[in-house]
């Protein structure tokens, strides 16, 4: 592993890990960077592995083609479905490639469970691109709870640290600077309170 100072971050998932619409200062792997060295450790900027539009086998074949069979990493964040949920895909196929993403990111943490920390989905369904769209607000909660339902059980079952995010981004409905300019991801705003909840949950894992 690398050594206690010079910790390394892995970033997987979709627009909401790489910052889509914001500059990517913005994005929460970098303001969670950011915040790490205020606290006194010393962090890598972070490999990121994500797209927008990626789903979970979008993510395994994206992690497949990355020369990064051989790297650990102090810190991973898995944050991984939306897209799965946008498209109406099976919550079965989820489930199977969730968990084979999960096992992934604890084998870049070099087997330490407590190193990886899986975010939940956020709620899209109260930005103003899924009103203009015809979204209805709720069907769109009742699925993307349905899908977290499933990567909190995974992720609790194999002792990794879940993060719920969602009731977060659910504050986007009355709240415009919660959103980027595009009306549907979150602004950096957003990305601060998420990193709000990871920061000492990651320092007390990375203490030692």
């Amino acid at each position: 592993m690398p050594t206690s100072d010079s910790l390394t971050y892995l970033a997987l998932g979709d627009s909401y890990t790489i910052g889509e619409a914001v500059p990517l200062e913005q994005s929460f792997p970098y303001q969670l960077t950011h915040n790490l060295n205020a606290t006194n450790h010393f962090v890598k900027n972070p490999d990121i592995v994500a797209i927008t539009g990626w789903t979970t086998g979008d993510l395994k074949k994206g992690i497949a083609s990355r020369d990064l069979k051989n790297r650990q990493y102090n810190v991973v964040t898995l944050l991984i479905g939306v897209n799965n949920q946008y498209r109406g895909y099976s919550k079965d196929d989820y489930r199977t490639e969730f968990i084979e993403l999960l096992n992934t990111a604890i084998n870049y943490a070099g087997g330490n469970r407590q190193h990886v920390f899986v975010l939940s989905i956020p709620d899209w369904g109260v930005t103003p691109y899924a009103k203009a769209n015809g979204f209805d607000p709720a069907q769109v909660a009742v699925e993307i709870d349905q899908f977290n339902a499933i990567n909190k059980q995974e992720t609790e079952k194999l002792g990794v640290t879940y993060v719920d995010i969602t009731p977060s981004s659910r504050r986007a409905s009355d709240d415009a600077s919660l959103i980027a300019n595009d009306g549907l991801h979150p602004s950096g705003n957003m990305y601060s309170m998420w990193v709000a909840q990871l920061l000492p949950l990651v320092n007390d894992q990375i203490k030692d």
